[in-house]
């Protein structure tokens, strides 16, 4: 059962109890990620997830790091486009240590200026790796194409440019204005009780004052106008994305178009490797994926092939495209989706890590944590003509861009 409790400053605190398990997992997420950076700043909410770690008002950096090690457990923290989470894991004996340690990186970093400059530097060489692997590369520049001039459509990490600028003056700024007591939840999973969460959650931010003043960049949804980009780089292996705008979070369809996904692209059954890959061999990776956001989403295409196989490739892709507009699903494949996605969640639910961060998600995207068996209901509800009637209208060809990354000649 999961519990709530809203502290006077607003921050939300939510608990899902397991107590078969001998650990806890608790992350404090900021309603805040890298689509509410400014454009000459892009990138610097990741910065101030990596920026916090050099110390707070209470530790220095080596303490930060040996604290929760030096238990067993570990701290981390990752940034999405539209949230920032800080997160332990532990015995749960430790809750309090953990808890402690995360809401200090949130409630009081202090940015010492030679660790910053540092940092910045580590954060350049970041960039390099996903520059170096072009699966990451080439799925940056598709967002860019999708979301062209908009905040959501760049790299979360940010340029080279925007993030040698950013001062120390700006993290303290960017963490005043977005991460205020109403922009904050922790969650937690384990063998803990809600009470005594709570009260550790009290006791590390008891010098947070209820405030609001996050804002948030307000997008309409994408009209987006297909686009074919070619760009070329010293690599081998040809990239290739076919996608386009998709539903948000918060559609109604977005059950029928998490099957479709599955049943297109999800895993090695996939209509789209049993043919592109197993039948024909035109490649060795390929798969369909979909991002939803809380306004608006994206879907697509990813394979890895020779160039030359690209035209043959797109044919086929487009051929299962027409095949999911003209003919329902049969019962069978309809039915093999569904136990796909209901395993994918049943398997989630056995870390404690995805039980928070489900916990988190929720929360901040709905206000409230929708159950397995909600969410289970939904899937099984979706049927064979409602996957066609959508699989119609929206695997129309022309709607889809096309960015190739192609070996330098």
């Amino acid at each position: 059962m999961v519990i709530k409790t809203t502290l006077p400053s607003g921050v939300r605190v939510l608990s899902e109890a397991v107590p078969t398990v001998r650990s806890i997992a608790v992350g404090v997420w900021i309603n805040s990620g890298s689509r509410n950076d400014p454009d000459d700043m892009a990138g610097i909410s990741h910065f101030v997830e990596h920026a916090v770690f050099k110390g707070t008002a209470k530790r220095r950096m080596h303490q930060i790091a040996s604290r929760m090690e030096s238990v067993g457990g570990y701290l981390n923290a990752f940034t999405s486009k539209e949230h920032t989470c800080y997160l332990t894991r532990a015995l749960d004996s430790y809750l309090h240590r953990g808890v402690d340690s995360i809401c200090d990186l949130v409630a009081s970093p202090i940015f010492p200026e030679r660790e910053i400059e540092k940092e910045k530097s580590v954060v350049l060489e970041e960039m390099k790796m996903y520059d170096d692997a072009p699966e990451e590369y080439i799925a940056d520049r598709f967002e860019s194409m999708i979301y062209p001039s908009q905040a959501i459509g760049r790299p979360i990490i940010g340029y080279p440019e925007t993030v040698s600028g950013i001062r120390r003056e700006d993290l303290f700024e960017y963490v005043s204005t977005q991460y205020t007591p109403d922009q904050i939840v922790v969650s937690a999973s384990g063998n803990l009780r809600h009470k005594t969460l709570v009260k550790s959650v009290e006791k590390a931010f008891s010098d947070l004052r209820a405030v609001t003043t996050n804002t948030r960049e307000e997008i309409k949804p994408p009209q987006h106008e297909a686009t074919e980009i070619f760009l070329t780089r010293p690599i081998q292996q040809g990239h290739l994305i076919l996608g386009r705008s998709a539903v948000s979070i918060h559609s109604k369809h977005r059950a029928v178009l998490e099957l479709l996904n599955i049943i297109l692209g999800g895993g090695s059954s996939s209509r789209l490797n049993q043919r592109i890959r197993e039948r024909y061999g035109f490649c060795y990776n390929i798969y369909s994926f979909l991002n939803m956001y809380s306004d608006c989403g994206d879907f697509g295409i990813y394979l890895g092939l020779d160039p030359s196989k690209s035209d043959q490739a797109l044919r086929l892709i487009f051929r299962e495209f027409d095949r999911l507009a003209q003919v329902p699903v049969s019962n069978q494949v309809l039915a093999r989706a569904k136990g796909q996605a209901r395993g994918a969640i049943a398997l989630g639910l056995e870390s404690m890590s995805n039980r928070m961060i489900r916990l988190g998600k929720q929360e901040l995207y709905f206000g409230r944590v929708i159950s397995i068996d909600e969410t289970i209901s939904e899937l099984n509800a979706v049927t064979a003509d409602e996957i066609q009637t959508f699989a119609a209208e929206f695997l129309t060809p022309e709607a889809f861009s096309r960015i190739s990354l192609l070996p330098a000649s």
